[in-house]
């Protein structure tokens, strides 16, 4: 018999479904298939980084807040506007989420005194974070590669530079990608630059806008960058810097675009190329695409030969750029190039839990010749119906099924069956001689 419930008896309170939590906007999870694109990049980045004899190294996310001010400028829009800045609780240091890689290598050039043996070429990937609106090929974190030379000062690691970020576009099979240069020349040069400009622009200040004019006599040189309509025949008109420049400052310009010319690279002067951060000089380029909208420079830099003595280091020559990742990839994928192939090579299909001992074995000594194996796995009661089976080991795209069915063990084999041939061609191979058939497979690939 069954007692009614009592009035006084305890009620049971629901437990509140915990609140779904998704990431930051413009943080991005990089997931399959598209995390094998990235892979495939820093692959071919790594291949062509070792060919020119560029070695890695591998920084900090976090550096003190004052490296940026320092090195970046402290009307620069990253210092500015865009730096996750905060303060340590623990000890009340000033941090700042990297927004870009050139000054933590160049600190950590400084701090470990890498220059003491001579000039170092040196490449770094990885995250960077700047606040700003995310939109397509630019987000609040974002990934770079760059390449820096430091200790040398002649025109041929500028342009050796260049030849490396254009090898890197034939590698990638990138297209639509041209060379824009220009030349900053040196301090001296640029101020007597500044001057003229700031002049010429203060004849039109009823044109600039509000970010021009307060950028006036603060950084004049970033006007020139402005994407307003409404001032572009101004800065037409500008003095250009490249009139400015002197014997020497030319010399090196000139060096550069011979040995571009000699490989074959083509480029235009953009006298209004000017980069987006204080520390540059000399030498600054920019590869820029049409295929992109408005985020169409994928890669810029240039010579930077007075940072590392405002970082605290002796005075050194220095030349790099930086590549954004999103932007390549993105690229890539507005041309239309084939995703690299994420398919195992093999799938092995288990009819029964028991043959699992054997069957791990083997796919061991397959994966250890370099055959990538995908194992079927069961539910928790059984291994699922062949039929359905075989639909995970099409779908899985492997071109070969590996059948680890009782017959063929109580024989001391594998049936091997083609699953991309059209006619299931099917064989058996021994269970004990896995890694001498593991060649077959792999010149069937």
């Amino acid at each position: 018999m069954i007692e009614p419930l009592k009035e006084n008896a305890p009620k049971v309170e629901k437990v509140a479904k915990a609140q779904k939590l998704v990431g930051v906007k413009g943080m991005n999870d990089i997931l399959p298939p598209d995390s094998a694109r990235w892979e495939w990049l820093e692959q071919q980045v790594r291949a062509l980084m070792a060919r020119y004899a560029y070695r890695n190294v591998r920084l900090p996310i976090v550096e003190p807040t004052a490296l940026f001010v320092r090195g970046l400028g402290e009307v620069t829009d990253i210092v500015e506007k865009e730096m996750y800045s905060f303060e340590d609780r623990l000890n009340g240091e000033q941090l700042t989420l990297r927004p870009e890689g050139t000054a933590g290598l160049v600190r950590a050039v400084v701090e470990h005194n890498l220059l003491y043996e001579g000039g170092k070429r040196l490449y770094y990937m990885g995250p960077m974070f700047r606040h700003e609106r995310p939109q397509r090929g630019r987000y609040r974190q974002f990934h770079q590669v760059g390449a820096e030379v430091l200790g040398f000062g002649g025109a041929e690691v500028d342009a050796e530079l260049i030849l490396l970020a254009n090898d890197l576009w034939k590698v990638l099979g990138l297209k639509d990608v041209r060379l824009e240069l220009n030349s900053l020349g040196q301090p001296a040069e640029r101020q007597a630059h500044r001057a003229a400009l700031i002049a010429h622009l203060e004849k039109h200040s009823d044109v600039l806008d509000e970010e021009a004019k307060r950028r006036l006599h603060t950084n004049p040189l970033r006007i020139l960058d402005t994407k307003n309509p409404a001032m572009q025949s101004v800065v037409e008109a500008a003095p250009r810097l490249l009139d400015f420049l002197g014997e020497a400052s030319l010399a090196h310009f000139n060096a550069v675009k011979a040995i571009l010319d000699a490989n074959g690279v083509a480029y235009s002067i953009n006298p209004r190329l000017v980069r987006g951060m204080d520390y540059y000089n000399l030498t600054v380029f920019e590869f820029v695409t049409t295929r992109l909208g408005s985020q169409g420079t994928i890669c810029g830099g240039g010579r930077y030969d007075y940072l590392v003595e405002q970082i605290g280091g002796k005075p050194s020559a220095a030349v790099g750029w930086a590549l954004g990742v999103e932007r390549v990839l993105e690229l890539i994928k507005e041309q239309g190039e084939d995703l690299p192939d994420l398919a195992p090579d093999v799938y092995a299909i288990i009819p029964e839990t028991a043959a699992l001992p054997v069957a791990m074995q083997v796919l061991q000594s397959l994966r250890a010749c370099g055959v990538s194996a995908q194992m079927h796995s069961g539910s928790g009661d059984g291994m699922g119906s062949m039929k359905s089976q075989f639909k995970k080991a099409d779908a899985s795209g492997a071109r070969f099924a590996l059948v680890f069915g009782a017959e063929e063990l109580a024989q001391g084999l594998v049936a091997v069956k083609s699953l991309r041939d059209g006619e299931g061609a099917q064989r058996t191979e021994p269970l004990n001689t896995a890694a001498a058939w593991a060649h077959s497979l792999q010149s069937a690939l």
